[in-house]
């Protein structure tokens, strides 16, 4: 499985460590994962997701209990 935000596509980005004596070797930065229960297509499902997707609101998180999902497109009568 890809170390890649589901929502967004942010993945690891690659450079290097540089040591006093200017010695290179190679490194890569990964993103900060979580796996989250969401809602997607109005389902909970289990997704991968970048810390910065859940605390811009990217992402409407499941309720726990049985699979109720919210209720987010019900208008007043």
């Amino acid at each position: 499985m890809a170390r890649v935000c589901d929502i967004c596509g942010k993945g690891p980005v690659f450079g290097h460590n540089v040591s006093h004596a200017n010695n290179k070797t190679n490194r890569r930065w990964n993103p900060n994962l979580q796996r989250v229960r969401a809602v997607v297509d109005g389902k909970p499902r289990r997704i991968r997701v970048c810390t910065q997707c859940i605390r811009s609101g990217k992402v409407v998180k499941a309720p726990r209990g049985s699979g109720v999902t919210p209720d987010v497109t019900a208008a007043a009568p």
